[in-house]
């Protein structure tokens, strides 16, 4: 048998192919969708060995055509999450001694399957399921699930490397177990890769998981699992369910071998299982990891020194790409009234282009949002703004949900920068506007330090070195991911790892070896070549 200390392939970011007219990866990608659309599947829950189909059908529908069936996944029950559970400790000891590198080349195989053979059809899924365009499912399904995969092994063997010093006659060594129990990954609607992180990060660690992701999201992580069983995940590391949220929480989060939660989703929703594994602190066998990335305000702060044309298409871009429903996207600007009058034109303009449409189509910038749910909410926002005095709408402002859920990007005015629309999260394509007096620069930044509370992502536009500087000072801790001249919508695994603080999560950076770190219980051991025979030190002498 061959042992070393191996060095894993150096990570590179997957790049993006640009399905451009004539090119292959559209031809592949429309025949993929096609072949989706061509037919009905049956969704089955992963649990051990098994594939687990149930009495209780939902059909899967695309959010921009909602009468259109993809598919029915079966729906589970708590006795589904108890067999995951066993399932996955079934699972453990044999996958936790499991030697790293044999962890790693699985994960490694699984990025190379999505690079290769499932890149059309895991993009395909996301647009169909998600209803994100191709450019943004390339990116944020394909592409970014592959660089999570690649630069995790990568930041593991950095992990299972660095090593503590050792004085004479000692040898000093630090393992990294993996925890003791169970991982719960609960993962979001809108990113496929982040559904498909949540779970493989802690399992390259060597530990096992229970999988629930959002029922949304359930048509791609359908084939996130395909290419993990594909890669070779044995079975019962990863256990795929679809459950209500409070079933599964009753149960897992009452269970003693219950080891940590990857969570992405709302505030509320990991306030309350935050609070639930306080309650029940007592009945654990270890204290749990509590890691999770939650909502946002992101924010974009213009000085008077910047280039008008990159404000309006920062926030054009920043505000209505994946529909605003991106925890990043740009919801509240802060503009000088210098400058308004020349971003207002460049907006309306660039609004003025943008076709909104299924995704099949691929000269529709604008898709649908998520579900009827979000549809409601978006548009509830809208009404309320359109009959309040403080909020002029400057562009969109319409919405229709006949054929898919459709929200135009909407931009809005108002007088008051605590106006709901500068503070709540709404998760939808509305950005809301206020224009401050130049001179009121540092207020403003104060302002936006103190509008919500959350703290995710932001960016500052400026060509004055001494403003960007400032908003830097000032908004340190407004934002976890801080953009200087873009949007704040940026993260690329490996560049600028994700993640925020105050009510936006618990910051440990998705895609770094941060991230990691919290899936692994390290052990020091201390070994002493040749042991005392004599208690006495050499003080105790006299002269």
């Amino acid at each position: 048998m061959a042992t070393g200390f191996f060095n894993v392939p150096a990570p590179k970011n997957e790049p993006i192919k640009s399905y451009g007219p004539n090119t292959p990866e559209k031809a592949a990608l429309k025949a993929a969708l096609a072949e989706a659309r061509s037919k009905q599947i049956e969704i089955p829950m992963y649990i051990g060995s098994e594939e687990i189909m149930t009495d209780e059908k939902y059909a899967v529908t695309p959010p921009h055509d909602h009468q259109h069936i993809l598919g029915y996944y079966s729906m589970g029950d708590a006795s589904h999450v108890t067999k995951a559970i066993e399932a996955a400790l079934a699972a453990r000891e044999k996958w936790a001694n499991l030697s790293w590198e044999h962890r790693a080349s699985i994960f490694l195989k699984a990025a190379d399957l999505l690079a290769g053979p499932y890149r059309a059809e895991i993009n395909a899924a996301t647009m169909l399921g998600q209803s994100k365009n191709a450019y943004q499912a390339e990116i944020d399904s394909a592409c970014e699930m592959i660089d999570f995969l690649r630069f995790n092994v990568h930041y593991a063997s950095q992990i299972y490397r660095e090593q503590p010093q050792s004085s004479d006659g000692v040898w000093n060594r630090l393992e990294h177990r993996p925890l003791e129990g169970f991982v719960f990954a609960l993962t979001p609607f809108n990113f496929t890769a982040i559904a498909g992180n949540l779970p493989t990060s802690a399992a390259l660690m060597g530990n096992v998981c229970v999988w629930k992701p959002a029922l949304t999201q359930v048509y791609a992580a359908n084939v996130l699992m395909k290419v993990f069983k594909e890669a070779g995940v044995p079975d019962g590391v990863i256990n795929l369910i679809y459950v209500d949220g409070p079933v599964a929480g009753d149960v897992i989060l009452s269970h003693p071998d219950f080891a940590g939660i990857h969570f992405t989703g709302s505030t509320k929703v990991f306030q309350h299982i935050w609070k639930t594994i306080g309650d029940n602190l007592s009945l654990y066998k270890s204290f749990p990891r509590i890691v999770g990335e939650t909502g946002g305000k992101d924010f974009v702060v213009a000085h008077s020194s910047a280039d008008a044309k990159a404000v309006a298409v920062g926030l054009v871009r920043g505000a209505f790409e994946y529909q605003g429903q991106k925890c990043s996207a740009a919801s509240r600007a802060y503009v000088p009234s210098n400058l308004w009058e020349d971003i207002k034109t460049y907006m309306v303009e660039d609004l003025a282009t943008m076709k909104m449409g299924g995704t099949e189509d691929f000269s529709n910038f604008i898709n649908a949002v998520i579900d009827e749910k979000s549809f409601d909410k978006i548009a509830g926002y809208i009404d309320n703004a359109k009959k309040d005095p403080r909020v002029t709408v400057i562009a969109g402002g319409n919405y229709d949900k006949s054929k898919g859920y459709f929200v135009e990007p909407t931009v809005l005015l108002t007088s008051d920068p605590m106006y709901t629309t500068m503070c709540e999260e709404i998760f939808g394509p509305v950005l809301t506007i206020y224009v401050y007096e130049p001179e009121k620069f540092e207020e403003t930044l104060e302002l936006v330090d103190k509008t919500s509370p959350y703290a995710l992502t932001g960016s500052i536009f400026a060509q004055d070195r001494y403003a960007v500087e400032l908003a830097s000072q000032k908004l340190v801790n407004a934002a976890g991911n801080f953009y200087i001249n873009d949007k704040p919508t940026g993260a690329v695994v490996g560049q600028q790892p994700f993640g925020g603080a105050r009510a936006s999560g618990t910051n440990d950076k998705a895609g770094s070896i941060l991230n990691l770190l919290r899936w692994v219980s390290p052990r020091t051991i201390k070994e002493t070549f040749v042991s005392p025979v004599d208690y006495r030190y050499p003080f105790l002498a006299e002269e």
